[in-house]
């Protein structure tokens, strides 16, 4: 399908969803009361000071310009998806990016030294410095197809919800502030960055927090889903054990002890490991790699050990476990065979630690308060693995929220997106922006300042 007809199928889908997402929105200042008690407990005093924002004329309209503008949004969210981005190849994605915020006059936007796109969004100066970030990059090789298609009123192809949707929503929250004529009283950081899938490793967000140690509060834009708040940071902890040898003929040299053999005695201790429910601790080898041939004695051997936890202590126990086990796997190979010749080293590919940012905190109460406000059902409190691990293990409190609409297969070729009231993504987050930073003449910053 070319992108003339998958933009005319666009603006028709979006424009039929266009009278019920008028009328969501002209009746989110009815809805402030509707914030799920059950899940977030907010203090009176923040409600309060979050009421004014609501109710403001030029709020409405703010949130009326979302809705307006949705259906330019997806296209944007479509031309982004077909640049491939994979894990430390998001340099094109990025340049684009950095030009559409150039062509909304930010023209101080730039690219660090890590890849990430980032502008700051100046306040009055009498606020926190709040970050906004959607990452850049796929899980997905430069090989892989990305051009988008249409088709059951659905948009598919490789990385069109995770994270395209999210970089989509920071331009629609710019949008709205631009044209809402609101002067925000701390500084917003709007970050599109690289590193958050895979290997990446959080490598942009960890330049983010190495380079802008002043930030007072952190979300992250990831996937669609806006039933729950991610507050908890799954920590993960992968390594490669490298397993080393002299290798030999598998006849002439008989009696050589093996790197596979090693590896394999490694593997298989590992897979009885029982792990901890609560908190949930798991772990799995996703690859092994080795040896020369199949007349070969292995003079080498490797696999990737993915050890995840949503609590770093039964994390740091359970790398300990596998690392013993290598040792004794080794020993027993050596042992096997009279000859001390196999050794193992272990090599760390990934580190996303643990963290989790209260309930109670002003970030997540102001959260509640932004879905009240929309009319919106916060379902749960959710922890998962996502750019706010960093962020929550520096004690910085962190959320993430989902950018809006409906997706599925997430990391597959068949992943998809529907615009079903995505534009209640970019309000929420727009909503949360304002009462976070706070608005002059209107309310108080939410977000306390370290």
């Amino acid at each position: 399908m070319n992108r003339h007809l998958l933009a005319q199928r666009s603006t028709k889908l979006a424009t039929s969803l266009m009278g019920a997402l008028v009328g969501a929105t002209l009746h989110c200042t009815v809805a402030l009361a509707a914030s799920s008690p059950s899940v977030v407990n907010v203090d009176t005093h923040l409600r309060a000071a979050f009421r004014p924002i609501i109710s403001d004329f030029r709020v409405q309209a703010a949130l009326q310009s979302i809705v307006t503008n949705e259906p330019e949004s997806i296209q944007e969210q479509i031309r982004l998806t077909e640049i491939p981005a994979p894990p430390f190849m998001e340099t094109k994605r990025a340049e684009y990016f950095l030009g559409l915020l150039q062509q909304r006059g930010m023209q101080h936007a730039y690219i660090d030294t890590e890849g990430n796109v980032i502008v700051r969004r100046k306040g009055s100066g009498e606020g926190p410095l709040l970050a906004i970030a959607a990452h850049l990059d796929t899980v997905f090789p430069s090989d892989v197809d990305t051009q988008v298609t249409f088709r059951d009123q659905r948009y598919y192809a490789p990385g069109i919800g995770d994270d395209t949707r999210g970089l989509a929503t920071l331009l629609s929250v710019i949008d709205a502030l631009d044209s809402s004529g609101l002067q925000t009283l701390g500084d917003i950081l709007f970050i599109a960055n690289v590193g958050e899938e895979g290997r990446g490793d959080l490598r942009g967000i960890k330049a983010v927090f190495r380079d802008h140690p002043d930030i007072d509060g952190f979300i992250s834009i990831d996937g669609v889903n806006l039933a729950r708040i991610t507050t908890g940071g799954t920590g993960s902890r992968r390594f490669e054990f490298q397993f080393s040898g002299p290798g030999g003929h598998s006849f002439s040299a008989y009696g050589t002890p093996s790197a596979i053999h090693a590896m394999g005695r490694t593997i298989s201790k590992i897979a009885d490991f029982e792990t901890p429910s609560l908190p949930k601790t798991t772990f799995t080898v996703g690859t092994v790699d080795g040896g020369t041939s199949v007349n070969t004695i292995a003079g080498d051997a490797v696999f990737a050990l993915d050890m995840r936890s949503n609590d770093p202590t039964a994390l740091a126990t359970l790398e300990t476990r596998a690392k013993a086990a290598a040792l004794a796997a080794v020993l027993e190979e050596n042992a096997r065979w009279n000859n001390g010749d196999i050794s193992v080293a272990f090599e760390l590919i990934g580190d996303r630690p643990a963290g989790r940012t209260n309930a109670d905190s002003a970030l997540v109460q102001t959260a509640a308060l932004a879905y009240g406000g929309l009319g919106l059902t916060l379902v749960s409190l959710h922890t998962s693995s996502t750019d706010s691990n960093l962020p929550m293990s520096l004690g910085i409190p962190a959320i993430t929220i989902g950018g809006g609409g409906e997706a599925g297969g997430a990391h597959t070729l068949k992943e998809w997106f529907a615009p079903t009231h995505s534009h209640q993504g970019p309000q929420l987050a727009f909503l949360l922006a304002l009462g976070l930073t706070g608005v002059e003449g209107v309310s108080p910053a939410l977000l306390p300042e370290r």
